[in-house]
């Protein structure tokens, strides 16, 4: 596959910072369709987690029909729609780029009733309660990154049966049995 070779970056403090920057920008200008906090998920939302260095997030509207009309909004701060899951969100990134590997910011808008929303949270939680399940991750991670080199897909594909092991889910059609208690700073 065409590209550069995923790579992993070490934990950087500066990713959480960045999140608080862009959340404050995007719950400005989604408020009209927001129900809660925009929320900084994956792996660069995991103290101590090596990570591919793309701030991942989240922001909860009310409904995703309604949220179209929020699209024009995104895009007018930089970000391009692009496609994920289109039944459960509307996705964008940034900058406007073609190369997965030059994004620094992923924004999905999606219900927080949808699957999308409740195992990528309970996910990210899970990692920042235990120790165990993020040294495992970011094994497996660092394996996969090496099996697969540029291949994102086969990458993300391949770390499916661990997420559904943490979430005790039977696949990734299954929302999360298992829930993970965040600390009173949100970690």
């Amino acid at each position: 596959m065409d590209g550069t070779p995923v790579t992993l970056s070490p934990y950087d403090p500066q990713w959480a910072v960045l999140f608080d920057q862009e959340r404050a920008i995007l719950e400005t200008a989604l408020v009209q369709w927001l129900v809660g906090p925009v929320e900084h998920i994956g792996s660069t939302s995991v103290p101590g987690l090596a990570a591919k260095p793309i701030i991942d997030m989240m922001a909860p509207v009310r409904s995703l029909s309604e949220a179209v009309a929020a699209i024009e909004v995104v895009t007018a701060l930089g970000y391009r729609n692009g496609v994920h899951r289109p039944e459960e969100a509307h996705y964008f990134f940034k900058p406007q780029t073609d190369n997965w590997w030059e994004r620094t910011y992923q924004l999905h808008l999606t219900e927080p009733t949808s699957l999308l929303w409740r195992r990528r949270v309970a996910f990210r939680d899970a990692l920042r309660c235990r120790a165990d399940y993020r040294s495992r991750y970011e094994r497996l991670k660092r394996d996969l990154a090496h099996a697969h080199g540029a291949d994102l897909m086969a990458y993300a594909r391949n770390k499916d049966d661990f997420v559904n092991e943490v979430l005790g889910a039977r696949d990734k059609t299954q929302a999360p049995t298992v829930s993970y208690t965040r600390g009173p700073d949100g970690l």
